[in-house]
């Protein structure tokens, strides 16, 4: 279902709601008709179950509809080296460029490859590969 649908639902509960409240007067009056009350308090109940309901359904059509499959994904993807990543370990994600060496690096390898007396080092501008069209036409698709 749709969150549409959820908004669908939780305005079908506010209006039973409302029509609950409505005849809550009437039980309830100098000249009320107790018969009434047990309709109104199941007007009141009933439609605020209804909304919560709609609530529920708009929260669950914003998750991914198999949780399973989009962690055996990622861990499929961790062991992979990351494009654009390191030039060093081919890993992570380089936060460093050595313009001496032309090498851009990570937080780890930057320990490794510190020299203060002969690096002049800059923010990376290497970011990490978009998958879509730019990944196809770097494959020649």
């Amino acid at each position: 279902m749709s969150s549409r649908t959820g908004n669908w639902i939780i305005a079908a509960g506010a209006v039973a709601v409302l029509l609950g409240i409505l005849v809550l007067p009437a039980a309830l009056g100098a000249h009320g008709d107790s018969s009434l009350l047990p309709l109104a308090a199941a007007g009141v109940s009933i439609g605020s179950m209804i909304a919560a309901v709609g609530i529920y359904v708009k929260a669950r059509s914003g998750q991914p509809a198999d949780r399973s499959a989009g962690s055996s994904a990622e861990s499929k993807n961790s062991g992979r080296r990351v494009r654009g990543g390191c030039d060093i370990c081919h890993g992570d994600m380089p936060v460093i460029h050595c313009k001496v060496h032309q090498v851009h690096m990570c937080p780890d390898c930057l320990g490794q490859h510190y020299d203060f007396r002969s690096c002049a080092y800059v923010p990376s501008t290497r970011r990490q590969a978009k998958a879509g069209k730019n990944m196809a036409k770097a494959h020649g698709a």
